[in-house]
């Protein structure tokens, strides 16, 4: 059973932090892991979403929508949001399409488990579950719904959005977890990404892993871009990027520490 075992490696929230995409790569590739899934916002925040857009399609063998595509490329949220101009305009037009087409799910079996993956919920992009959820919203990651089709609801889910890797399970033998940031990652700012292992595509119960992977990264290579790239707001992101404190943190005076609905994708 052990020698049929696959790794499959979950990422996301790279928001185009190119320099820290590229180190996660390099780590998953040292690991011999071919199969990779993008959990969504890959561009936003960061100053290189075009190029992290060119490397994941070359790289990842699917991805899903975040909330930063699908605003980035529809007009009445861009009119609310008139900073967001400059990420969306570092985009071509091709890009922007691909990203306005993505799909908001993407299922796959492995050790007997359905396995199911979005950015945010089975809801919408927008719709932001945080790690102090209560069991209504825990149940609700699991559903169906129009987005996700009707099939066999998920007995393990895996998302990103908020930027705050965990793990959770319940008595009913369902696991939910966050991928956290590549790009991005609150609290302790070292990219973190999730590497899944199983039998693949069995229906039968099998041996099944879920791990957590930080890798450190040369962020002030990264700082430096952004500065030199004009982008809005590089001064927070400098901060996000050294210390994990979100902007919103950053402006109110909160710690790092701080738990309550704090994080932003």
């Amino acid at each position: 059973m052990a020698s049929s075992l696959e790794r499959v490696a979950l990422i996301s929230d790279i928001h185009g932090n190119l320099t820290a995409f590229q180190a996660v790569l390099d780590d998953i590739a040292a690991r011999g892991i071919t199969r990779i899934l993008n959990l969504g916002d890959t561009v936003g925040k960061g100053p290189r979403g075009s190029a992290c857009v060119d490397l994941s399609r070359e790289r990842c063998e699917a991805h899903v929508q975040g909330n930063w595509e699908a605003s980035l490329t529809n007009p009445q949220q861009m009119a609310g949001f008139p900073l967001a101009e400059w990420w969306r305009d570092e985009l071509p037009e091709e890009q922007q399409k691909w990203l306005r087409d993505l799909p908001l799910s993407h299922d796959f079996l492995m050790s007997g488990k359905r396995i199911r993956v979005f950015h945010a919920s089975p809801q919408s992009v927008y719709n932001r579950v945080f790690f102090d959820h209560d069991e209504a919203q825990f149940l609700a990651m699991f559903a169906n719904t129009e987005a996700t089709g009707d099939g066999p609801a998920p007995d393990v889910v895996g998302y990103g959005d908020i930027h705050d890797p965990y793990l959770e399970t319940d008595r009913g033998g369902r696991t939910l977890f966050n991928v956290g940031s590549v790009g991005n990652c609150l609290d302790d700012p070292t990219p973190v990404y999730v590497i899944v292992e199983g039998v693949p595509d069995s229906t039968e119960p099998g041996p099944f892993a879920i791990q957590f992977v930080r890798v450190p990264y040369d962020q002030e290579s990264e700082i430096d871009a952004a500065h030199r790239s004009g982008m809005p707001e590089a001064d927070v992101w400098e901060v996000e990027l050294r210390t994990g404190v979100y902007r919103a943190n950053q402006r109110e005076g909160r710690p790092a520490a701080y738990h309550g609905h704090r994080h932003c994708g």
